[in-house]
């Protein structure tokens, strides 16, 4: 699933990842993400499908919160063995290149 947004009139293209973390790591693998700079939001959810957490990385960026952010992981990381993050992430839009070649000036 993908999809484009536009901000300050450059195009953005959502890129959607899953991964498979066990519970003892997942606080390491939440704080990995948080530090990349192309995630913008982590959505953490159990074998089952169901939602436990949705962190958007732009609120997370703010120091203050991380703490409490990662204590709530934390604490959820023991009650469940298996997680599946989901990982929301953006990149530049690539200019598509002309289906005709372009005639460049001779110097």
């Amino acid at each position: 699933m993908t999809g484009y947004f536009v901000l300050s009139g450059m195009a953005f293209q959502d890129f959607i990842e899953e991964i498979q973390v066990l519970g003892r790591d997942l606080v390491e693998k939440i704080k990995e993400l948080l530090h990349e700079g192309n995630v913008r939001k982590v959505i953490i959810k159990d074998e089952h499908g169901n939602t436990y957490m949705e962190i958007p990385v732009n609120v997370a960026a703010v120091g203050v919160l991380v703490a409490p952010l990662l204590a709530a992981v934390g604490a959820l990381s023991a009650l469940v063995a298996k997680f599946s993050v989901v990982i929301v992430r953006s990149e530049p839009k690539r200019p598509e290149s002309p289906s005709e070649p372009v005639d460049q000036p001779v110097v």
